[in-house]
C-alpha cells in the first residue's frame, strides 16, 4: 500500500509512479477509491473544502449592491402635527420650539394656524383639522364636555393678562379703591366706564369679572363691557376707543410703549389667584394613533418652557416671528416673556385645582349652568412617560 517514499498510493497524483502502468479501468477504480478515503488530504489547503458552495463573483456583486442600497434607504417620513393656536404670549413654547427648528428634528413636520378667537379655533378642533390646540383651558374642558376628544397634555402659562386703563380712567383709578375709581370716573364724565375684553368664557374675561364683582367689589352701574377679540382688544385701546380692558400678552406691554396714558392696574393672578392661562391640548384621535409623536411634542414644550423662563432674550425671536410679523421691535416680546402678568409652567398638574376652580365661577357667572367635569380632561400619564 506504501510506496518507496512512505505515501499513499492514494496520495500520489494521477499519472504518477506504478498507477501509470495499470489498465484505465484499473485507474479509474483506484481513483474512485482515493475520492472515498475518509483519510485522504485535501488536495487544496486554503480554500473551502469539497461541497462547499462557491460564490459566483457575479453573485458577489449583487449582494454587494443589495446592501449598499437598503443602507441608503429614505428615512421614515416626518409625522405631520397640525396646531392651531390663539395669538398670545402663554403659547410661546409652541412658537419656540418650531422657531429653534426642534420639532423637525424630532421627526415632526408641523404645521400652524392661527386663531383669533377661542370659539373659532374649538371649531376648527372639533372639524378634525387640527391635531393640538394652544388656548385656554375653559375652551378646552367645555369642549370636551361637549363630546370632542381632547386632553390637556401639558401648560404653557399661568395669567397671561392684565387689566390696563387710559385716559380718564387712569387719574380716576388712581387714587383711593377701584370701586371708588370707576364711581368717579363717571362722575367725571356722565358714562359708564367701557371696558375691553374677549368673548364670553374667556379666560382673560373671567379674570376681569372676577376681579369687578368679587375681588374689588365694582357697582355694575359704573361699568360697561364690551366683549370683541384679542386683536381688536389691542386696536381698541390704541385707538381710544374704550376706556381700558383686560389685554393679554404681549398686547399689554405694546399698549403700555405707545399710549402715554395707559396705566397697569392689576394682572391676572392678582384678579384670580393662580388662574390658568394657556394649555396644550391633544386631540385623543392623534395622541392614540401617534403616541410617541405626542411623547415628542411634550418633552419640546418643557424644553422650550425653560428657555423662556431662563433666558427670555433668547426666545423673543421666535415669538417675535410667530406674533410680530416684522412689525413689532424684538424688545417687546422680550418684555412681554419677563412681565409680572405671565408666569410660564408646563406641568399639568400645577392647573388642575385651579382649572376646577375656574369652571366653578364660570357657573357663577351663567357661562353654563353646571362645571364642565374634568375628569379626563388631564393626561398626566402622558406627560410623565414624556418627562421620566
Amino acid at each position: 500500500m506504501f510506496s518507496d517514499t512512505g505515501r499513499r498510493r492514494c496520495d500520489l497524483p494521477r499519472g504518477f509512479g506504478p498507477a501509470r502502468l495499470r489498465p484505465r479501468s484499473r485507474r479509474r477504480d483506484h481513483d474512485r477509491r482515493c475520492r472515498m478515503s475518509p483519510s485522504r488530504p485535501s488536495r487544496r489547503r486554503d480554500g473551502p473544502s469539497r461541497g462547499t458552495p462557491m460564490i459566483s463573483r457575479r453573485r458577489f456583486t449583487a449582494a454587494g449592491a443589495a446592501f449598499l442600497a437598503a443602507g441608503a434607504a429614505p428615512a421614515r417620513a416626518a409625522t405631520p402635527v397640525r396646531i392651531g393656536f390663539v395669538p398670545v404670549v402663554g403659547a410661546s413654547a409652541l412658537y419656540v420650539l418650531q422657531g429653534a427648528g426642534w420639532a423637525t428634528q424630532e421627526g415632526l413636520a408641523v404645521t400652524t394656524t392661527k386663531f383669533d378667537s377661542g370659539p373659532a379655533a374649538i371649531q376648527a378642533l372639533a372639524s378634525g383639522t387640527l391635531d393640538m390646540l394652544a388656548i385656554g383651558v375653559a375652551p378646552l374642558a367645555i369642549a370636551r364636555a361637549k363630546g370632542i376628544g381632547v386632553r390637556i397634555v401639558a401648560g404653557g402659562a399661568t395669567g397671561g393678562s392684565g387689566f390696563v386703563a387710559r385716559g380718564t380712567l387712569t387719574e380716576t383709578l388712581a387714587g383711593g379703591t377701584p370701586a371708588a375709581g370707576f364711581a368717579a370716573f363717571r362722575a367725571r364724565t356722565g358714562r359708564r366706564a367701557k371696558l375691553a375684553t374677549l368673548p364670553p368664557g374667556g379666560v382673560p374675561t373671567v379674570a376681569l369679572l372676577h376681579w369687578l364683582w368679587t375681588v374689588a367689589n365694582v357697582d355694575r352701574a359704573d361699568v360697561e363691557v364690551v366683549q370683541m377679540g384679542i386683536e381688536a382688544v389691542q386696536q381698541a385701546m390704541l385707538a381710544g376707543a374704550v376706556d381700558g380692558g383686560t389685554v393679554l400678552e404681549p398686547s399689554r406691554t405694546l399698549v403700555l410703549d405707545r399710549d402715554r396714558s395707559a396705566r397697569s392696574i392689576v394682572v391676572a393672578t392678582e384678579m384670580f389667584p393662580e388662574i390658568p392661562g394657556v394649555a396644550f391640548g391633544v386631540t385623543d384621535k392623534f395622541a392614540e394613533a401617534n403616541a410617541g409623536a405626542t411623547e415628542s411634542l411634550i418633552r419640546l414644550l418643557v424644553r422650550a418652557t425653560a428657555l423662556i423662563s431662563a433666558t427670555p432674550d433668547a426666545a423673543a425671536p421666535h415669538v417675535a416671528a410667530s406674533l410680530g410679523g416684522g412689525l413689532v421691535d424684538t424688545s417687546v416680546f422680550a418684555r412681554a416673556l419677563a412681565s409680572p402678568a405671565v408666569r410660564f409652567g408646563s406641568d399639568p398638574r400645577a392647573i388642575v385645582a385651579p382649572t376646577e376652580r375656574l369652571l366653578a365661577y364660570q357657573v357663577e357667572l351663567g357661562d353654563f349652568t353646571t362645571a364642565p367635569p374634568t375628569a379626563g380632561l388631564f393626561d398626566l400619564a402622558a406627560y410623565d412617560r414624556a418627562t421620566r
